[in-house]
């Protein structure tokens, strides 16, 4: 199979840009030892579980060849008013949004692109090949295999980047056993901009190219369980799933196009003043958010971030669903909303922004 087919195959299947890369170690394999070593992964145990398979294809895939590094467009911009329109009403007094990240917006996009990958498989075993197909749910350093085949390049926040697609795109692998042409990799054009490093509100970004999740928000809203630390709740702001400042922050998200896929535009769940959110039962939870990312947090992870969000933006207007919020049989969720209500009355201490670097050690602190 030519370079030229298998991109041909790529976008008919709906991704928006490819590469090949050789089946060989990942070249930042030593570094993701280091990061392992250092705890940065918090508690994503299953990142360390059997690393050195994670950092070599041939040990996912007998006989890998190549690894087919795929893209697929996220973006769909904020919709401005028509001209002519009648503008929305404003919310009444209280009625507050919160901020989720774009990719959660729409659709969980795992399903939608295990699809897609499913259909370029299938082209492949005709052309005699064996495959193992990924999208955030196996052992590949997807953005490493990304660089090595000339797709992206390895930015300072860590996350991978398109000269077209800015970083507003996921990432699939697919293992192969064909002998396919590699791609060139892709120079890094970060330059000496540190704007993502600038932007984080919690100095997650430790160093360029090197991410500690546990100062970074996207960690502590989907993937942490329990209370959140103290240090931590005034900088969520009105996040109350995953954060995109660093996105938000890079200049090459400038050259981003809007996505032609309807599935990922944001759905009306999406969209609802935080307050009432705090009503969902867990089975009115589950039916909220069917199909979308934010179910990962669960309800008590995703209420917990909802009441701290209120604490920091909400108004007079939300102290009654907070009081019921309060009363929650779940510990956790009681537990924020009674510091959202003490923030709301005036009782919370003022917020004071840590040093981004050598601040107190939020493992220690929480």
């Amino acid at each position: 199979m030519t370079r030229e087919s298998l991109e041909l195959l790529a976008r008919e299947a709906g991704f928006d840009a490819v590469g090949i890369a050789p089946a060989v170690r990942a070249p930042h394999a030593e570094a993701f030892h280091r990061w392992l070593g250092e705890g940065c992964h918090a508690t994503m145990d299953w990142l360390a579980r059997d690393p050195e398979r994670r950092c070599d294809p041939r040990q996912v895939l007998e006989g890998a060849r190549s690894v087919i590094a795929l893209a697929m467009n996220y973006y769909v911009p904020e919709a401005p008013p028509e001209r002519g329109a009648v503008s929305e009403a404003p919310p009444e007094r209280g009625a507050v949004r919160g901020t989720i990240a774009r990719y959660a917006r729409g659709r969980d996009y795992h399903n939608l692109i295990a699809k897609r990958l499913r259909r370029l498989d299938l082209r492949l075993r005709e052309a005699g090949g064996r495959q193992r197909c990924f999208v955030d749910s196996g052992p590949v350093l997807e953005r490493d295999f990304a660089v090595l085949a000339g797709l992206s390049w390895h930015g300072k926040s860590t996350l991978a980047l398109h000269p077209k697609l800015g970083t507003w795109f996921f990432l699939a692998a697919i293992l192969t056993t064909l002998d396919l042409e590699p791609g060139l990799p892709m120079p890094d054009r970060c330059g000496k901009c540190t704007r993502c490093i600038d932007a984080c509100p919690t100095g997650a970004i430790v160093a360029p190219y090197k991410l500690d999740a546990r100062r970074c928000i996207a960690y502590w809203t989907i993937e942490h369980e329990g209370p959140l630390p103290a240090w931590l709740r005034p900088l969520l702001g009105s996040r109350i799933f995953g954060c995109d400042d660093c996105l938000d922050a890079c200049p090459w998200n400038r050259f981003a196009a809007a996505s032609r896929e309807a599935d990922f535009a944001a759905r009306p769940a999406s969209r609802l003043p935080l307050r009432d959110y705090l009503g969902l039962t867990d089975e009115a939870f589950r039916r909220t958010f069917e199909g979308s990312p934010i179910r990962r947090a669960g309800r008590q992870g995703f209420l917990r971030n909802v009441c701290t969000a209120l604490g920091n933006v909400g108004e007079c207007g939300d102290i009654p669903a907070l009081e019921q919020a309060a009363a929650d049989d779940d510990a956790i969720v009681a537990e924020h909303a009674v510091w959202a209500l003490e923030r709301l009355r005036g009782g919370g201490s003022a917020h004071r922004a840590p040093e981004k670097m050598g601040w107190l050690n939020p493992v220690r602190e929480g």
